[in-house]
């Protein structure tokens, strides 16, 4: 079975010409992406300045669907993390059906990287398990409409391809790139070509290097952000609640780290499955709201620059 990996092919490709520069002794193609996949560090961005925690109209504040959130039990405390089966239908089926047949839960973050992600769901624990149920088809992008999946537009980038400009936003609490709502009108559906980001929080599915269809079980939550995730990895959620706890996972890999004990997902639940007394409100700020334009500009005035999308930790609270 195909060890999953995170990493692009355009990054294993890159670091291993490199590698070949040095004169490392010649690897198998499974050997040299292991090899990279060991050595790759991506170093974090300095933690910004703290915002005070936020003061907003309870108008302002979005409440959660239930049935489309998740929560993840660590020794940490909670992830809560918000669904998108707009966005990557298939893959919120896979993690709600599993979810509830109890499969993630003391499964083990057997592939930890600092400044990068934390990747799960392998049953195995050791990078090459996936469920019994078959491997999903890719949802790397999809098609929006500006009144049905609305954004909040913050600033430009390049698709990968560099023909075209897309505009970056959110859409609830997920930061996605797309093409202008202008274009909307000149197609037949009235949508326009869009993908999610590999920002913070961001929870996306882990795949086969070479195989775009082979995302089974395994998922990966983001400790910082990679761009060069996008559009080549499926992306179903973000986390909205407990993104201080992401970076305190313990850091490591089964098999390549010595002595490495990983931390596990105590229990994972869907958020309408769970007892009254385990549930949890959580709420967050609606980012078409004039509080979230008031966030952004707190933000410009702290750090001195108009902030980029992955820069934007959505304030979340607890339903008072």
């Amino acid at each position: 079975m195909i060890k999953k990996s995170v990493l692009t092919m355009s990054l294993i490709v890159a670091m291993a010409q490199t590698a070949c520069a040095e004169n490392q002794p010649e690897e198998t193609a499974a050997e040299q992406q292991d090899h990279i996949i060991e050595t790759v560090k991506t170093v974090a961005a300095p933690a910004p300045k703290k915002l005070p925690v936020y003061n907003a109209p309870d108008s302002d504040w979005r409440d959660l669907d239930p049935e489309n959130t998740l929560v993840i039990e660590t020794v940490h405390g909670q992830f809560v993390i918000e669904l998108y089966p707009e966005i990557a239908p298939l893959h919120v089926e896979r993690i709600k059906t599993l979810t509830r047949n109890g499969f993630y839960d003391n499964i083990a973050f057997h592939r930890v990287i600092q400044g990068f992600m934390n990747q799960t769901g392998d049953p195995l624990g050791n990078g090459t398990g996936n469920s019994t149920l078959p491997d999903l088809q890719a949802e790397f992008t999809f098609k929006r409409s500006p009144e049905d999946i609305p954004i909040n537009v913050m600033g430009d980038v390049k698709s990968k391809t560099g023909s075209a400009t897309f505009n970056t936003g959110f859409y609830k609490a997920l930061p996605i790139a797309s093409k202008p709502d202008g274009a909307a009108f000149a197609t037949k559906t009235g949508k326009v070509d869009a993908y999610p980001l590999h920002c913070k929080g961001i929870t996306s599915m882990a795949r086969g290097g070479h195989d775009i269809n082979s995302a089974n079980s395994q998922f990966f939550l983001m400790r910082a952000a990679e761009p060069n995730l996008d559009a080549d990895y499926s992306i179903w959620g973000s986390t909205v609640y407990g993104r201080e706890h992401l970076t305190k996972i313990k850091v490591g890999t089964i098999g390549e780290t010595k002595n490495f004990v990983p931390e596990r997902m105590l229990k994972v639940r869907i958020a309408s499955d769970l007892p009254p007394a385990e549930k949890i409100a959580v709420q967050v700020l609606d980012t078409q709201s004039p509080s979230f334009i008031n966030f952004k500009n707190e933000q410009r005035k702290l750090t001195g620059r108009a902030p980029r999308v992955c820069d934007i930790d959505i304030p979340s609270r607890l339903k008072p």
